[in-house]
């Protein structure tokens, strides 16, 4: 088997934390190789991501390096054992780092976004997605916006079945203002928000712009959290790409900057099982209330 070329993120991420075990276990790739019948060079390249190692040998390693969480153990064989995905197909359309958040967010057990101009990807609608891409590529083809819709709309997939992922998303009201889309394509877009939102693992809440002070953000992020806390990720979204945090410091003060968006937030969308009250400023009044002057 050949050497992956491009590694993707949770690749990546595998042979980050067996470095990072190995090296606090003070052995060399060389020692640690003969443990498991490998060179140094060859566990080299599974610490890059450019090769995988059977799950026995990883076991033998994580318990080599002193490991001893069986939930960090069984959730980093987990990642390690994953199989190519359903976004391969779209590697030639799609960019390396919208086929990686593809990929972590099949891997994560619950997601927690915040959106300050865009609604979040995982919760577009078809029209929305497509004013989007025509606004981005305003010389694309049929076919280009075609294969993106669909891109986005298998993403939304991991929010789907029995064993979905819990999702909370704070958005900013300036996301509603923008005007990327005409009304009548947002006014559909809140209603879906407000559906999908009343399902018990989606969690939406909307900042007013009458919060106050936010938290320094410069950009939109997820953290992805994972069954074993370090293998938290962070992701970001800007001009000039996408960048994957996997310092656990990053992801705590991210974690720390969602929780406080979250409290400058209105009350969550509430979901089927609970009363409606009138009285109640909430996310949900204040969608209701953008449905009406749009």
């Amino acid at each position: 088997m050949g050497l992956r070329t491009r590694p993707t993120q949770r690749q990546r991420r595998v042979g980050v934390e067996l470095r990072r075990l190995r090296d606090m276990g003070g052995m060399t790739a060389a020692e640690a190789g003969g443990l498991v019948d490998l060179s140094g060079a060859h566990l080299g390249h599974v610490e890059s991501g450019r090769t995988p190692i059977p799950e026995d040998k990883l076991r033998t390693l994580l318990k080599a390096y002193g490991c001893h969480s069986k939930t960090y153990t069984e959730a980093l064989i987990a990642w390690s054992a994953a199989p190519r995905g359903w976004w391969h197909k779209h590697r030639r359309d799609s960019s390396p780092g919208a086929l990686d958040l593809a990929e972590m967010e099949t891997m994560a057990a619950s997601l927690k976004g915040f959106e300050p101009l865009h609604l979040p990807g995982l919760l577009q609608t078809p029209e929305y997605v497509g004013a989007l891409i025509k606004g981005a590529f305003p010389e694309s083809t049929e076919s280009f916006l075609n294969r993106g819709i669909e891109f986005r709309l298998k993403r939304q997939e991991v929010l789907a079945g029995d064993e979905a992922a819990e999702y909370h998303v704070v958005i900013h009201e300036a996301a509603f203002q923008m005007r990327f889309v005409d009304a009548t394509v947002m006014r559909r877009q809140i209603v879906h928000l407000i559906e999908v939102a009343r399902l018990p693992h989606i969690t939406l809440q909307v900042v007013p712009f009458q919060s106050g002070t936010l938290p320094v953000v410069g950009s939109p992020f997820v953290l992805f959290e994972a069954a074993a806390d370090s293998l938290d990720t962070v992701y970001l979204e800007h001009d000039a790409g996408t960048v994957f945090l996997t310092d656990q410091q990053e992801a705590t003060r991210y974690r720390h900057t969602f929780e406080r968006l979250a409290a400058l937030a209105l009350p969550p969308v509430p979901d089927e099982s609970e009363r409606q009250s009138y009285s109640v400023r909430d996310s949900l009044s204040l969608l209701q209330h953008l449905l009406y002057v749009l």
